[in-house]
């Protein structure tokens, strides 16, 4: 029977350049993150959306 083990590793927001891709890590309610990976044209289309959201 496996271990259970407590989730880890929740942290903050991060957004990393690699190579060919941009990798952003959230946090998400109940534990965990969200792990997205972009290339820059994903990356522009994205930002362009969320800058069209009223407040």
């Amino acid at each position: 029977m496996a271990a259970m083990k407590p989730r880890t590793g929740d942290g903050p927001l991060e957004v990393e350049r690699e190579p060919r891709t941009i990798v952003v890590r959230m946090p998400v309610d109940g534990g965990g993150r969200l792990v997205i990976e972009l290339n820059d044209e994903e990356a522009t289309h994205l930002k362009e959306a969320l800058a069209a959201i009223e407040r």
